[in-house]
């Protein structure tokens, strides 16, 4: 004969058993958030921005004032060096050496009978006829006119190098990427020469001035290769070089950044002067590493962060200014990461390499499939998270 047990006893063992379920459950119990150790490329790159620039751009203005009479070419004009571009009235210049001429010419006749006037004044003098008052007087009249020959001299050449100056011709080969007259308008070349083109020498070999924050620049050598992109073309990557680091600062609101020049070829001459590129300089590179997610790094159980001394606690690392340090931080060669044995965190030090801003090259104390943690979740906190709680009202889908 089978014998049950009392309904009363099964209740209470059920009550039993779900108190014991919900205080376990409501302990907060840890799970963990693990990442692989995984081998592949990793670069180390230095970000900025900059501006695409001709090599040689050179500003072609006026020394003289005047109307622009013509104009001989136009924007994206093709120039050889020696050709006239602008041609300003020269009306003016022309009279002016006319009355240079007519001034010189009237010197060298006063000349001329100062002379006369010397030689007749010394025969006299020789034959006792003229005062030495009378002499010396001739002598310096011909000195004065001699003078005055070159001081009309000078007015004539000035005024035949206003009027070459008045005929603007272009210095280098090269092609007009700036017009900024018309013809009729009035340059004056006052107190500086106004810029009437600008041309650049050769657009198919172009430079970006990039401005590179000092806390990177360190890592910066000539030779390094750089990616960089435009907005016009934003699915394509340009190359170029580092071919200058230079050494004037450049300051804006206490921020220090220092210009450097890539160069770049443009053989097909999809890239304009002005353009914006976003920059990365590939400090260094390595195939086939192992490397670990840079949340690992960051990661530290409750209890170790507040047992760490101030020296282990992680310091943040900005650059001057605010700005958002980039992935040429030189990454602190030992560090301490975590591994998961028996449920719990263990720490494991390891020795990093090179790091691209989201992942770290590892040198020593990980295999390839280890699983370090990135992140602590607590059953509590997951219960209480929107998208976990099933009265939210939010769908959750598989």
């Amino acid at each position: 004969m089978k014998r049950f047990l009392p309904v009363g006893v099964i209740i209470v063992a059920l009550l039993i058993i779900f108190f014991v379920f919900r205080r376990c459950t409501s302990s907060g119990t840890s799970t963990y958030q693990t990442a692989t150790v995984t081998r592949g490329p990793i670069t180390q790159l230095v970000t900025a921005t900059g501006t695409l620039n001709p090599v040689v751009n050179v500003q072609v203005g006026s020394q003289v004032s005047g109307n622009i009479a013509k104009l001989f070419v136009d924007f994206n004009s093709q120039v050889k060096a020696g050709q006239t571009v602008a041609q300003i009235d020269p009306m003016l210049f022309q009279a002016a050496v006319t009355q240079a001429e007519g001034d010189l010419a009237s010197s060298q006749a006063a000349l001329e009978l100062a002379k006369l006037n010397g030689d007749r004044i010394q025969k006299l003098f020789l034959q006792k006829n003229s005062a030495q008052q009378d002499l010396d007087s001739a002598v310096a009249a011909l000195h004065q006119a001699e003078a005055n020959v070159k001081i009309k001299q000078g007015a004539l050449d000035k005024a035949k190098a206003d009027l070459d100056h008045s005929t603007i011709t272009s210095p280098i080969d090269g092609v007009v990427i700036s017009r900024n007259v018309d013809v009729g308008q009035t340059v004056a070349a006052s107190l500086q020469a106004p810029v009437i083109f600008q041309i650049a020498n050769d657009l198919a070999k172009m430079q970006i001035d990039s401005n590179v924050a000092e806390a990177d620049v360190g890592a910066i050598e000539v030779g390094q290769d750089v990616d960089f992109t435009v907005d016009a073309f934003p699915t394509r990557t340009f190359h170029g070089k580092v071919v200058q680091v230079r050494n004037a600062p450049i300051t804006v609101q206490n921020v220090v950044t220092y210009d450097t020049v890539i160069g770049v070829e443009n053989k097909d001459l999809k890239l304009k002067p002005g353009m914006t590129a976003n920059v990365s300089i590939i400090i260094a590179h390595k195939d086939n590493v192992l490397q670990i997610k840079n949340a690992a790094l960051r990661y530290r159980p409750a209890d170790a962060a507040t047992a760490a001394t101030p020296s282990q606690q992680p310091r943040p690392v900005s650059s001057p200014g605010g700005q958002r340090p980039t992935a040429a931080r030189e990454p602190k060669p030992e560090r301490t990461v975590y591994i998961l044995s028996y449920g719990r965190p263990k720490a494991v030090q390891i020795k990093t390499g090179i790091g691209d801003g989201i992942a770290t090259e590892v040198t020593e104390g990980l295999n390839e499939g280890d699983r370090v943690i990135t992140a602590e979740l607590t059953s509590s906190s997951a219960a209480s998270s929107p998208s976990t709680n099933p009265f939210s009202g939010a769908r959750r889908f598989p």
